[in-house]
């Protein structure tokens, strides 16, 4: 145990997760995010002058950095592994929600499409084939049950919530890219984007190809920009999605830990 607790005190932790924030940035056909404080400091105070504040939230199971659940998507009215669609308005899916995904500690890998394209960000109309992730996964082995990240280089935009809309359009894998990733197995895949496909796509077929043909998970609106900066490919992907009932995404904040022997080599 004190082995352990030396080499995560020794590594670098590196967070993936974007800032919520009202007026964020949130895909068109999901609520958007609300904040309150429902009590500050004064309304009351006691009797040795203590006074606490309190607040609510509320959002999408697909706000900010979130994960998708394998119910998220169904086509012709099944899920992945051909489990019919159980649902209620009031208690969400019966198969599938957000409270089975287990708490993610995998190997991860990023694939910095920006970064081998030589430029800050994509533009919305990229598209990410097998070929640039070839180019990007050079040296990198990549394999079942891993977490696969892909960097646009669109979290930069994330404070301008505008412009990470862009009008619903922005770069991500094509059905080829997608079948890459999901010849290897992964676990989950991800990017820094709003809809990890390029859109806008009436089918998304990109969602239906992995949610539903394949059970492997999306993870949308990452913070991959650190990890860039520092030149760092390969980590420990370590996150906890809330375990919503039901829930057809949750959000999450996840975390890439690199050891400090990985990070001299």
């Amino acid at each position: 145990m004190k082995e352990l607790l030396a080499v995560l005190q020794n590594s670098t932790i590196y967070d993936l997760s974007q800032t919520y924030f009202p007026g964020m940035a949130h895909f068109p056909t999901h609520p958007p995010f609300l904040y309150g404080l429902t009590r500050e400091h004064g309304d009351f105070v006691g009797p040795e002058g203590h006074s606490s504040s309190a607040d609510a939230l509320a959002m999408s199971g697909h706000a900010g950095t979130h994960i998708d659940a394998l119910c998220h998507f169904s086509r012709r009215g099944r899920l992945h592994g051909d489990q019919p669609v159980v649902q209620a308005p009031a208690s969400g899916h019966e198969h599938y929600g957000a409270h089975t995904i287990p708490p993610i500690l995998r190997h991860g890998v990023m694939l910095d499409i920006a970064g081998i394209e030589k430029t800050e960000v994509l533009p919305g109309d990229f598209e990410v084939g097998p070929a640039h992730l070839d180019r990007a996964a050079q040296g990198l082995v990549i394999g079942p049950g891993d977490v696969a990240l892909i960097r646009t280089g669109w979290a930069t935009y994330w404070p301008r919530p505008a412009d990470f809309v862009a009008q619903g359009h922005a770069p991500g894998p094509s059905m080829a890219g997608a079948r890459w990733l999901s010849e290897r197995g992964v676990f989950a895949a991800g990017s820094d984007t709003l809809a990890f496909e390029k859109i806008p796509s009436e089918t998304m077929p990109v969602h239906v190809h992995l949610l539903v043909e394949s059970g492997i998970h999306i993870i949308e609106c990452l913070n991959l920009e650190e990890l860039a900066a520092s030149a760092v490919r390969e980590f420990v992907f370590v996150a906890a999605p809330l375990k919503i009932r039901g829930a057809t995404g949750a959000p999450m904040r996840p975390l890439a830990v690199v050891p400090a022997e990985a990070e001299n080599r």
